[in-house]
């Protein structure tokens, strides 16, 4: 299933939709046809475990496509949301996770210039989610070293504590499309969270993609551009440290939780690893894609 958060129209309640033939189907609506109770909104779906995908799946079969009056409506007549507009608790970002962006990092940011032997974690506030289309904004005043950040998210769906890497995937609800922005200039002695944490820094969608859909999240082409210029293309077998991987290791010390997001970390291409390093400014479009998942294009303003 690709799953969203949407509205119906600017001043309405946010709402769980799916998408089926470039159409939103409420699902909580539909459930109400079928006799049966899904809840209005991600968290609470992603809560109800594994057999909610199943089961919403058989519920969307059933119909054919013949939805019920008001259950269904055109993809283009929606604003989509982020698709958890506010998670409970901080995203977990991965840091120098690709073997090329480690050697870009390493020349331009004074990080390590050998490959890291543990997952580097750090995080990112609830309040940096923006859904698509949402404006990043560049305060200058804070910062003059905006950058960019294409990575696959994702999304856990059971509670996991000391999972084993062969067991990890099992633990995942779905996977989304993340910008992990960066004001490389907010470093304080080496904490990142200042810099990848301030207001709109974690353009999040369009949608999830169920585990189902997406068996092996270790073969997705990412790519992101800068006003139409490619700027990352890449994939995500790259990755040093794999989704299951990173899993295990987080789950080791902290519990994660239905609806916590893991950002896998970006390739090379980033603005500090050029010569001469890019920056992006009031004015400047971003736009990202992740196979499978779709894409995401945000305006960068001035507060």
């Amino acid at each position: 299933m690709r799953l969203i958060t949407y509205r119906s129209e600017v001043t309405a309640a946010a709402r769980l939709g799916a998408i089926v033939n470039n159409h939103v189907v409420d699902l909580a609506k539909l459930a109400v046809h079928a006799g049966k109770k899904l809840p209005d909104n991600m968290l609470e779906f992603i809560e109800l475990g594994p057999l909610a995908i199943s089961s919403t799946t058989a519920l969307l079969d059933s119909f054919k496509g013949l939805w019920p009056t008001g259950v269904s409506q055109p993809l283009q007549d929606v604003n989509i949301l982020a698709p958890i507009p506010r998670p409970r608790k901080n995203i977990f970002g991965i840091g120098l996770n690709y073997v090329e962006h480690v050697a870009e990092s390493s020349r331009s940011l004074d990080t390590a210039k050998d490959l890291p032997k543990e997952p580097v974690i750090f995080s990112k506030p609830p309040t940096t989610i923006i859904g698509p289309g949402e404006a990043i904004e560049h305060n200058s005043a804070i910062t003059q070293q905006l950058d960019w950040e294409v990575e696959l998210a994702v999304i856990i769906g059971t509670r996991a504590k000391g999972v084993s890497e062969a067991e990890a995937l099992k633990y995942v609800f779905g996977y989304s499309l993340l910008i992990d922005m960066s004001a490389r200039d907010c470093r304080r002695a080496g904490q990142w969270i200042y810099s990848k944490g301030q207001d709109t820094y974690a353009p999040f969608g369009p949608c999830i993609v169920t585990a189902d859909e997406i068996p092996n999240p270790q073969n997705l082409a990412l790519s992101l551009k800068v006003n139409g210029v490619t700027k990352q293309d890449s994939n995500t077998r790259h990755m040093l440290f794999k989704v299951n991987t990173l899993i295990a290791d987080i789950s080791k010390g902290i519990t994660l939780e239905p609806g916590d997001i893991i950002a896998t970390g970006t390739p090379e291409g980033v603005g500090a690893g050029r010569a001469p390093q890019e920056w992006l400014w009031p004015g400047d479009v971003v736009e990202a894609h992740l196979e499978k998942i779709g894409d995401l294009r945000h305006p960068v303003v001035a507060v």
